[in-house]
């Protein structure tokens, strides 16, 4: 049976150079949840501009459009530039304000979340306070399993916005540097940080990306790691988005964590291995890495 799933976020175009495809993380993830064949809901804000109208033609072709995506008459669409350093890892220009920071309640959006399985949100959608709001409204309103993706982009979060996400989450999901921030570099080792993070916040899971690395896991009270795939890799946009929605999906059927954790690092290594953070998957290819 599909899960019900509610992605709230942003939606944007991530420009490389003369090129744009389209993304923000939770769209990205609502994009690979759809191709897992998971039912999924996406709510996010465009604006009326040329970018909107391609955002929402993007969205169609997805099956991620519905009335959960509000337009703004005076808020531009979000481009964020991108840039990549020799390693293929991104930086993020994000403008401010865009349409995405004003997400509001609405009686569509409200129900869809009354009715979720789980519902995904990350920290940059809620650097305005229209937009956080409306989160929150919403958190309060379900009995959905809450799963919160750690998104830090400088200068576009606070602590205490940080903290109040995380204490309303049930799965916590961040990148090894995230982990770092929110807890201390010089904390003992992940495994301390994580033990001390579930502590404070008392998340049922937690999951630390760790790039190449691959992942670590705690879960049901015991740690589970794996040490990733190796590929050529393309950029690295996205990546953890694919990986968060294999996670929800493995997590939500209920398969064993070492099993979800192992397929989530290879659907995020297969996205580093191509450009853009919403590649099609190739038939089969996440199988056969896994073997």
């Amino acid at each position: 049976m599909k899960k019900n799933i509610l992605c709230f976020g942003e939606v944007l175009w991530d420009a490389f150079g003369d090129e744009k495809e389209a993304g923000g993380a939770t769209m990205n993830v609502a994009f690979h949840l759809a191709q897992q064949g998971a039912g999924v809901s996406f709510a996010s804000c465009v604006g009326i501009d040329a970018s909107g109208i391609e955002l929402v033609e993007f969205l169609k072709d997805n099956g991620l459009y519905s009335d959960l995506i509000q337009r703004d008459e005076n808020l531009p669409t979000c481009e964020v530039t991108v840039k990549l350093d020799e390693h293929q890892q991104a930086t993020y220009i994000i403008p401010k304000p865009v349409s995405w920071d004003n997400i509001k309640t609405k009686t569509p959006l409200t129900a869809c979340a009354k009715k979720a399985t789980a519902i995904v949100f990350g920290s940059l959608v809620c650097r305005e306070a229209t937009t956080r709001d409306t989160l929150l409204n919403l958190l309060n309103e379900t009995r959905a399993l809450k799963i919160f993706d750690v998104n830090l982009r400088a200068p576009h979060y606070t602590l205490s916005t940080i903290q109040t996400l995380a204490a309303r989450a049930d799965v916590v999901k961040m990148n090894e540097e995230e982990a770092n921030l929110l807890i201390g570099a010089g904390k003992g080792d992940l495994k301390d940080k994580i033990t001390e993070f579930r502590k404070k916040y008392h998340a049922q899971t937690i999951c630390v990306t760790r790039g190449e690395k691959g992942a670590i896991v705690w879960h049901d009270h015991e740690f589970y790691e794996h040490p990733g795939f190796t590929v050529d890799v393309a950029d690295t946009v996205g990546a953890g988005d694919s990986f968060l929605a294999t996670f929800i999906v493995g997590l939500l059927n209920k398969l064993p964590i070492q099993q979800v954790l192992e397929r989530a690092c290879a659907v995020g290594a297969y996205v580093t291995s191509k450009r853009g953070a919403t590649p099609r998957y190739v038939d089969g290819i996440v199988d056969l890495m896994v073997k």
